[in-house]
């Protein structure tokens, strides 16, 4: 081969790669619509997608956690570890200003364990509400100040970072249910809500309506609030699967009609973006915590108090998960 032969071959081949990392670029930013609507009218979609997102962001005032003043998350990477608080609103309006959220749930994502644990948190664990100088049920802290003040009380409880938060209110779930088709779950025991039988053992299909029916009962739960916050992590794992199906997604408009009106968030567009990219294989496996204590009366009030020990043991989990 003569020198210009070759001159010629690389300027190909560097040509090549330089298109492959267009093309790839290109790929992973729209690789979610593309594949779900047959390339049906990318542009549109990508906008309509955008044009939520944006609304549903919503800044808070949190207190920075040490760990995080020595190593800030960057989720462009994809290598570091991060946290989020889902937090499901308790409001008829269908809001999720103020409100006591009934629903605490934190989630650790490690894309090198290519790991996802979820930690539920008692309504009614008694604690210190940061920034409102009082202790109290922690579901309190976001009706007295919003997304800022739970992730500061979650934040000083668990002695970890809370990165980000989801707030999605209750009554809106069954809008997010319907609008991704419905979802499928197996009822742990069998009970009657809201007009609605429910099972054991038995797979079930949910429109939204039986789907909230299903996470509201608690009282016939021999776990109670336990077997309550179970249940509702079914039916959010239930609307992700349903979320992913290509029906849902041929149905956007209805799906993101419900997360803008009814869900806030602290993570931007980008940031979305980002997770989407490179945290994917976190989602391989999913375990699941609960943070457990005992109930007691306090001057006519019920709280869960969480044992020293038991903190202790979520803390080091946390950490580890979060590679503090």
């Amino acid at each position: 081969m003569n020198d210009q032969s070759r001159r010629t071959r690389n300027q190909n081949v560097k040509k090549k790669k330089s298109v492959g990392k267009i093309v790839l670029s290109f790929f992973l930013l729209f690789l979610l619509v593309l594949t779900a609507i047959g390339g049906y009218v990318a542009w549109q979609v990508f906008s309509d997608v955008r044009s939520t997102t944006d609304d549903m962001y919503e800044e808070v005032d949190q207190e920075e956690h040490e760990a995080r003043a020595e190593k800030p998350v960057v989720v462009d990477g994809g290598e570091d570890p991060f946290s989020v608080l889902l937090l499901g609103i308790d409001k008829e309006d269908g809001s999720v200003e103020y409100g006591r959220s009934d629903t605490m749930m934190l989630l650790a994502v490690n894309p090198n364990t290519e790991k996802t644990s979820i930690l539920s948190i008692p309504r009614d664990t008694r604690t210190d509400i940061i920034g409102h100088g009082t202790i109290d049920k922690i579901n309190h802290a976001h009706a007295f100040g919003k997304a800022s003040m739970a992730m500061n009380t979650v934040q000083n409880l668990l002695d970890v970072p809370v990165d980000y938060y989801v707030a999605v209110n209750m009554e809106s779930m069954q809008q997010m249910v319907d609008a991704v088709g419905g979802i499928t779950v197996v009822p742990p025991i069998s009970f009657s809500q809201g007009g609605h039988q429910f099972v054991e053992g038995e797979p079930t299909h949910m429109a939204g309506e039986k789907a909230l029916s299903y996470t509201r009962m608690r009282k016939e739960d021999p776990e109670g609030d336990y077997g309550r916050q179970f249940r509702q992590r079914q039916v959010i794992e239930g609307a992700m699967k349903s979320l992913a199906s290509l029906d849902s997604i041929m149905n956007y408009r209805s799906v993101l009609s419900a997360m803008g009106n009814s869900m806030k968030t602290n993570m931007t567009f980008d940031e979305m973006v980002d997770v989407f990219n490179n945290y994917r294989k976190a989602a391989n496996t999913i375990e699941q915590d609960q943070l457990t204590g005992s109930g007691t009366m306090m001057n006519g009030v019920y709280y869960e108090i969480i044992p020293d020990e038991e903190l202790s043991r979520v803390r080091t989990q946390l950490k580890n998960e979060l590679e503090l």
